[in-house]
């Protein structure tokens, strides 16, 4: 497994070649959750520690979601999951208050400090970037708006059109499709171990940012690049 340090990629193969479009996943990986955790506390009686359990319960149930060939938008289930945890802790929790303190905060997640620098350099290499994000269309189009982050990008996918969630092969494989690439000539980059997981089972380069709390998943394919942040990533693909 690669280890995390600040000369990311790996020792035991050749630099991967450069690639023609990159993927970005965007909730964690480009925007801040922190801004949700004041939210889903007042909706979970001050509990601001049931942040990381929400997005996990929301992950896990999109991809129940998948499996049982059913599709319920990101926010829906995401509502879903808060009540679940509420009703699990013994809190109150209607659903009106639950999409209150969900989907509003959810629209309007800062990017992290490094985004727009980091997307800048990126893109001065000629590389397309497009968004790949288990967020609906409108969902992802608004974030990107809020975060000054729409001219950065040339194409955003969201699975809402494929109905099924990353990290089914399927979503990766449809979103090679769409920009007329290659699997080897495609990168993802993303914060979550379970997404690199999937972008390497289907063939994809893939760069891992170590976001605060986030780990790489041991048993999946590894990662062609470990990184601290997106000048980290953009450093290695001016090399």
């Amino acid at each position: 497994m690669l280890s995390v340090s600040t000369n990311a990629y790996s020792q035991t193969s050749a630099k991967a070649p450069m690639p023609k479009v990159i993927f970005f996943d965007v909730n964690e990986t480009l925007l801040d959750l922190e801004d949700l955790r004041s939210s889903v506390a007042v909706a979970l009686d001050g509990r601001d520690d049931l942040l990381a359990l929400w997005f996990s319960m929301m992950l896990h149930h999109s991809l129940v979601d998948a499996t049982t060939e059913r599709f319920h938008t990101f926010g829906e289930i995401g509502v879903a999951a808060l009540m679940m945890i509420a009703e699990s802790k013994g809190i109150e929790l209607t659903e009106d208050e639950a999409r209150i303190a969900i989907v509003t905060p959810l629209r309007s997640l800062p990017p992290h400090p490094d985004v727009k620098s980091g997307l800048e350099r990126i893109k001065a290499k000629g590389t397309i970037l497009v968004s790949l994000t288990n967020s609906s269309n409108l969902g992802v189009k608004t974030q990107f708006e809020n975060a000054g982050l729409t001219e950065f990008f040339d194409q955003r996918l969201s699975v809402e059109d494929i109905k099924t969630y990353k990290p089914d092969l399927e979503t990766y494989r449809w979103a090679l499709e769409k920009m007329g690439v290659e699997a080897e000539e495609a990168m993802l980059v993303a914060a979550h171990g379970w997404d690199i997981a999937g972008a390497k089972a289907a063939g994809m380069q893939a760069a891992f940012i170590t976001r605060p709390g986030k780990t790489l998943y041991p048993l999946a394919i590894e990662p062609d690049y470990i990184v601290s942040d997106l000048h980290e990533l953009a450093e290695i693909l001016e090399d």
